[in-house]
C-alpha cells in the first residue's frame, strides 16, 4: 500500500513563552514492514536528529527566544506491505524481550486487570489476542476527551471509556500481567471508513515460535497495510509523537490536523 501522509500542529499560547523544548518522534523508519519514500518536518528552529533508547527516531527542537506560537508541519509518503495475521517480518529487536515484560505507571495491572487478562485461556496465540481486544473495546467504550494523556490502564478500565492509547495501554497490562512482552505503538492509519482514526496507537505482542503480532486493539484487528509505524517503546510517554515543556506562555491552545490517504501501487 502506497500512504500519503500529513500532519500539522500549532499551539498558540496566551502570553509569550520564553524557552520551550519538544522532543518529536514524528519520523518514520524504513522496516521489513515499510519503506520511507519521502518525510519532511518543518519547524520553527533547528532539529537536532538522532535516535533514543528503542531505536525510533527522535528529534529535539529547542526554542529559546520569546514567542507566541510553535507550528509543526510534517508530510510524507509511505510504502507498507500487508501481514499475516499482524506478524511483522522483524526480529526480537536490539531491546531484550524481558523489557517488555515490565510494567510501567501507565499499565500497572490491579485485580480487574488480572480478571481481565485471565479471562482469555488462549492468550498465546494469535486468536487469542483478537479475543482480548474485543473483550477490551466491549468494557472500555470509544470516547474522545473521557481521559487524559497521563491516565492508567487501570483507570480507563474503571471508567468504561477510553480513547485508542487507553485501548493500547490496557492490552499492554493484560499481556504483561500474562508475562507476554507486549510494546505500544504509535503511528497513523488509512482511516477508510472507520469514525476513528488518521492519528492512532496500537501493540506489538511477542509469540514465542510466532514472533512479533501487531494488534490494533480499538478495532479489534490485526495491523496491516494501512498503518504506518512512527515509534515503538514500553507505552505512550516513551513513544508519544510530541512531549515538550516550556516557561511562560499561561493557557495554550493546541490544534491538529491529520490526514492519510491510501492508494494501492500500480
Amino acid at each position: 500500500m502506497y500512504l500519503t501522509i500529513r500532519h500539522d500542529t500549532s499551539y498558540r499560547y496566551e502570553a509569550t513563552v520564553h524557552y520551550s523544548i519538544q522532543q518529536l518522534r514524528l519520523t518514520p523508519a524504513s522496516g521489513a514492514a515499510q519503506s520511507v519514500r519521502r518525510w519532511s518536518i518543518d519547524a520553527p528552529g533547528k532539529l537536532d536528529a538522532t535516535f533514543d533508547a528503542y531505536g525510533n527516531v527522535l528529534h529535539t527542537l529547542v526554542l529559546n527566544k520569546p514567542h507566541s506560537e510553535i507550528r509543526v508541519h510534517v508530510s510524507g509518503e509511505v510504502d507498507t506491505i500487508p501481514l499475516v495475521d499482524g506478524l511483522l517480518p522483524d526480529t526480537a529487536g536490539a531491546v531484550p524481550l524481558e523489557h517488555f515484560t515490565c510494567a510501567t505507571r501507565l499499565t500497572e495491572a490491579d485485580a480487574a486487570v488480572r480478571e481481565l487478562a485471565e479471562s482469555v485461556p488462549m492468550l498465546g496465540s494469535p486468536g487469542g489476542l483478537i479475543v482480548l481486544a474485543e473483550q477490551i473495546v466491549q468494557r472500555v467504550q470509544y470516547r474522545p476527551g473521557s481521559t487524559e494523556v497521563t491516565s492508567t490502564a487501570a483507570e480507563a478500565l474503571a471508567l468504561g471509556k477510553g480513547v485508542c492509547q487507553d485501548h493500547a495501554h490496557l492490552m499492554l497490562a493484560c499481556c504483561r500481567a500474562r508475562g507476554l512482552p507486549a510494546r505500544y505503538v504509535s503511528g497513523y492509519i488509512e482511516p477508510g471508513d472507520v469514525p476513528h482514526g488518521a492519528s492512532h496507537a496500537w501493540v506489538d505482542v511477542w509469540l514465542s515460535g510466532v514472533g512479533w503480532t501487531s494488534v490494533d486493539v480499538t478495532h479489534a484487528s490485526f495491523a496491516s497495510e494501512i498503518y504506518c509505524r512512527l515509534a515503538a517503546a514500553r507505552d505512550y510517554e516513551a513513544a508519544a509523537p510530541v512531549r515538550g515543556r516550556r516557561i511562560g506562555g499561561l493557557e495554550e491552545k493546541l490544534n491538529v490536523s491529520v490526514t492519510v490517504s491510501a492508494q494501492v501501487p500500480q
